[in-house]
């Protein structure tokens, strides 16, 4: 009886073992058949395109601010109290238009007393010369001088006196040796000579007296034209003086600033600011320039800038200036370019991203803006290249978009199919399939 009991148990406990086991080879084999189905459900239907590799221009890309291409802070060039101030902020102004009026009274009347002393100076001269017998430009003649010549005449008719003399005295001189005249007859005759002679002598000192005289009267026509001459440049003074009063734009531009009113009192040293004019017709555009592209950089290279206000618009411009000097603490170097702002469209102190274009081509790769997701926790560009029905995360560097493509600047070889959908939901290794 015991051995049948003992027969018994054991035999239920084989059939409980039995029974049990079917169960966990059941479950088993049910949670490998949902793993597989889930794996399925995962594979991404996504929509693909093609990378693109094409020749496009060679540039490279920097930053910069625009400036004026001039400005200029106008000062006054004399001192005094402002009546006027007929510009305001943002007008356009044309060169020599008035852009700050002074009180100009004590300027006026100090012009006003500089013409009438050049009057006087003037008249002083023209009596100088009519006193020597000169007429407008006409040249210095001493003989031309009524004086001078009133004594040359005298002074010619004397010197015939002495010559007819001198022969009447010869002649008798010559008869007193043959015998035919007297003694004291000649001695008439040569007395006669030397009273001409005297008189001839005479008559040449008053001619050199009154050319003398006439030297001196064109000494003083010199004189009263240097104080003439004197007078004027105190003229073209007080005219600069009153000039000087209204101060006006020196090119055309627009007004950026005017820091004074009516009433103020302006002084010359230190200099008040009255306003500010910025030429804006043509812009520069400073850009800071890696030195290991100094080499490529050239005079008279295009470049293309784009501005915040105006997102797709391109502004051309030229480079026009480079900087010899690299900066030793950022390793950079300016270059600039000038823009054609005839519409005014660009203003100083805009900020604009630029490109300098290379002579030549070089070649680009090209995805469709939907194949570039970008990381936010790396903040990192990725494309996803569907290879053998798999994702395979591409890292990219990317550049210009240009319509419905984006450049890629590394990353990719150009031969890649890359997804274009479903971005957010893939990974390195996703399965996936190409759809349309």
């Amino acid at each position: 009886m015991k051995a049948l009991a003992i027969c018994t148990v054991v035999a239920s406990l084989i059939a409980a073992g039995c029974s049990s086991q079917k169960p966990v080879e059941a479950a088993a084999g049910a949670t490998a058949g949902t793993a597989i189905a889930t794996n399925a459900a995962k594979t991404l239907v996504v929509s693909t395109a093609a990378a693109v590799s094409r020749n496009v221009g060679a540039a490279f890309e920097e930053t910069g601010s625009f400036e004026a291409d001039e400005t200029s802070d106008i000062a006054p060039a004399a001192a005094g109290r402002v009546i006027a101030t007929p510009v305001n902020v943002g007008d356009f102004v044309r060169q020599g238009q008035a852009i700050c009026e002074l009180d100009h009274r004590d300027a006026q009347l100090k012009l006003d007393q500089a013409k009438a002393q050049l009057d006087q100076a003037t008249a002083a001269v023209r009596q100088s010369q009519a006193r020597i017998g000169l007429a407008g430009a006409q040249s210095f003649v001493p003989d031309a001088v009524p004086e001078v010549a009133a004594a040359k005449a005298n002074f010619d008719s004397a010197t015939a006196q002495a010559r007819l003399a001198a022969a009447d005295a010869k002649r008798y001189q010559n008869l007193v040796a043959t015998g035919d005249v007297s003694q004291s007859a000649y001695e008439k005759y040569r007395t006669q000579q030397e009273t001409a002679e005297a008189q001839a002598t005479a008559a040449r000192r008053q001619y050199e007296a009154a050319v003398n005289s006439a030297r001196e009267g064109l000494g003083a026509v010199q004189n009263s034209q240097a104080s003439l001459e004197g007078w004027r440049a105190q003229l073209g003074q007080a005219e600069k003086a009153l000039a000087d009063t209204t101060i006006r734009a020196p090119f055309d531009g627009f007004v950026t600033a005017r820091a004074v009113a009516v009433g103020e009192w302006v002084v010359v040293t230190p200099p008040t600011k009255l306003a500010t004019i910025v030429r804006t017709g043509s812009l520069k555009l400073q850009l800071q320039t890696p030195e290991q592209l100094a080499a490529g950089v050239k005079l008279g290279m295009q470049v293309v800038a784009r501005v915040a206000a105006y997102p797709d618009r391109d502004f051309a411009g030229t480079v026009t200036a480079i900087n010899p000097s690299v900066d030793p603490n950022s390793r950079m170097f300016l270059a600039e370019a000038k823009f054609p702002n005839g519409d005014a469209k660009l203003r100083p102190g805009m900020f604009a991203t630029a490109k300098i274009v290379r002579p030549g081509g070089e070649n680009g790769i090209f995805v469709p803006k939907t194949a570039v997701w970008r990381d936010k926790t790396t903040d990192s560009f990725q494309v996803f290249a569907v290879e053998n029905g798999a994702a395979k995360m591409r890292v990219v560097v990317v550049g210009e978009t240009a319509g419905e493509s984006t450049r890629i600047l590394s990353g990719l070889t150009g031969n890649e199919t890359v997804a274009t959908s479903h971005l957010s939901e893939l990974y390195d290794g996703a399965p996936v399939q190409a759809g349309k």
